[in-house]
């Protein structure tokens, strides 16, 4: 006879996994497409020399808009997401920066992690046929996520094929990579950070 077994997870980054409303999509992607309409405005809100991508586009949203749209929205997931996996929530959580990725066939962004406590990815348009490759392993166009190395019980790499409306939660520090792909068309993407109060998730021992 055999016993239950109870998979624990106590080490390693945890990474949530989210889905955003086509209306809150469709928000979005209107004001990322009012912004590159006008040369002036997308001048203004260009966010490409703050970040590593080897991408067409990087573009900063206003805080009006972050703080009209998206900003109730991410903390109430922040805090799902703390609570999900230390059980508790943070009384402060401060948005630090959200921008738009817009990347094209053969663009890419390198392995790189971010600032803050908590980051996050969501997705707002994807190509037909992203994954096209001659390859049997369909990485084209996906993310992974990397921590640590391989070893027994721990692959060290989480990959995921990106559809439109996910959003994935993450440590700041949680190394990750965009893939290019080889199809035509807009992978649309925004990223953002924010700074939690460490303090009453009882990460330090004071």
């Amino acid at each position: 006879m055999h016993s239950k077994i109870k998979i624990l997870s106590p080490f390693g980054p945890k990474i949530a996994k989210l889905k955003l409303t086509k209306k809150l999509v469709n928000i979005i992607n209107k004001e990322v497409d009012r912004i590159i309409s006008n040369k002036k405005i997308l001048k203004k809100n260009d966010y490409s020399k703050k970040v590593v991508g080897q991408v067409y586009q990087e573009i900063s949203l206003t805080k009006n808009f972050i703080n009209k749209n998206l900003n109730n929205f991410i903390k109430k997931n922040i805090n799902n997401y703390l609570k999900k996996t230390t059980n508790k929530t943070s009384s402060k959580i401060k948005l630090k920066n959200f921008w738009v990725v817009r990347q094209f066939s053969n663009e890419y962004n390198p392995i790189h992690y971010h600032d803050g406590d908590i980051s996050g990815v969501g997705y707002l348009k994807i190509p037909k046929n992203l994954n096209k490759s001659k390859k049997k392993i369909k990485t084209n166009g996906t993310i992974d996520f990397i921590n640590g190395t391989r070893m027994l019980l721990n692959n060290s790499i989480y990959n995921h094929n990106p559809k439109v409306g996910d959003i994935i939660l993450f440590p700041n520090y949680l190394m990750h990579t965009a893939y290019p792909f080889i199809v035509d068309g807009e992978r649309r993407s925004f990223s953002f950070n924010v700074k939690i109060n460490k303090k009453n998730l009882g990460i330090f021992n004071e």
